[in-house]
């Protein structure tokens, strides 16, 4: 009789702790299903940002966290502007990487530049009131000046130096096709040629995740790569969001064409976020769709990261 009541107590755990496992289980989806309708919102909210735009949105948004994407029209082809200064700074830095672990012919970021008078190009507020010939500057001062005042004839030593094709060649290497470094800034003979400096949205939030990662650079040339792009600079991923939040991102601007791409650090939540317009009838409402779009997906990460899975806030008494 006692073998008889323990083996029927064991069925009646073993039932118990399945179904106890099953209700878990159901529990966790039933949390996920609610941030699956957070996500699906920020969707439809993106969607009525573009419907409003006289021109072409794409976007991308990533959770670095836990991978979901956010993805429309975000395989389209778009100019870049200067957000393809990104790729040219992450190169810099897989040199450097590659020589402080003893490889030789590549270009370090102490490397010396005298300022060169023909390197000069428009867009280059800072570099063309340097004196030529005299002032010495290194790749990182060069790198500076192309992130925080997107300064192109810094951008053009630069890509000179790490080499077009080496930029390429990690673009590539990450499976892009069409996310290309064609030309140096300001190159209109080649830019009417249609040799033009191309991404997706797609392959940006890429390019930025595994920069985050640390997969191209690694620490702790990773973390100064970022703290290099969120340099303080007048573009339209920050602008609505807080002012002490870091974001590193590049903007991009040409006629018709507004872009910003970047990682914003969210506490907690960190996210990648690429949007991209072009055929813009009026490049400042190209610019206020991207500064919302951008606040719509900061309110959806800052919103999970203090928040418990099921969406309870306990904030912190003064």
């Amino acid at each position: 009789m006692r073998q008889v009541t323990a083996s029927l107590l064991l069925i009646i755990m073993t039932v118990g702790n399945s179904g106890t496992k099953r209700l878990a289980a159901q529990g966790l989806t039933r949390t996920g299903q609610k941030v699956d309708l957070l996500w699906r919102k920020l969707e439809r909210d993106v969607a009525k940002i573009d419907e409003g735009l006289d021109g072409v949105l794409a976007v991308a948004i990533k959770d670095l966290t836990d991978g979901r994407t956010l993805f429309y029209h975000a395989d389209e082809i778009m100019p870049t502007a200067s957000a393809i200064k990104v790729a040219i700074l992450a190169e810099l830095y897989r040199q450097e990487a590659a020589g402080q672990q003893g490889k030789s012919g590549v270009v370090r970021l102490a490397d010396p530049y005298t300022v060169d008078k023909a390197d000069i190009v428009a867009g280059s507020d800072i570099m063309a009131g340097l004196t030529p010939g005299v002032t010495t500057l290194t790749n990182r001062d060069l790198a500076t000046m192309m992130i925080a005042v997107s300064d192109n004839s810094a951008t053009n030593v630069l890509i000179k130096r790490v080499g077009l094709g080496n930029v390429n060649t990690l673009l590539s290497g990450l499976g892009f096709t069409e996310t290309k470094l064609r030309r140096q800034m300001m190159d209109l003979k080649a830019a009417t040629e249609g040799r033009e400096n191309t991404a997706t949205p797609a392959d940006f939030v890429t390019l930025l995740e595994a920069l985050h990662r640390g997969q191209i650079v690694p620490a702790p040339l990773k973390d100064e790569y970022f703290k290099m792009l969120a340099t303080h600079k007048d573009s339209d991923i920050p602008r609505l969001l807080p002012d002490d939040l870091t974001i590193a991102n590049k903007p991009g601007s040409l006629e018709g064409v507004r872009s910003d791409v970047g990682i914003v650090f969210t506490k907690n939540r960190p996210f990648a976020i690429a949007v991209m317009t072009t055929f813009d009838r009026d490049e400042r409402a190209a610019e206020q769709a991207i500064s919302e779009v951008a606040l719509l997906a900061y309110r959806y990460f800052e919103r999970l990261g203090r928040a418990s899975t099921y969406g309870r806030v306990i904030s912190p008494k003064n």
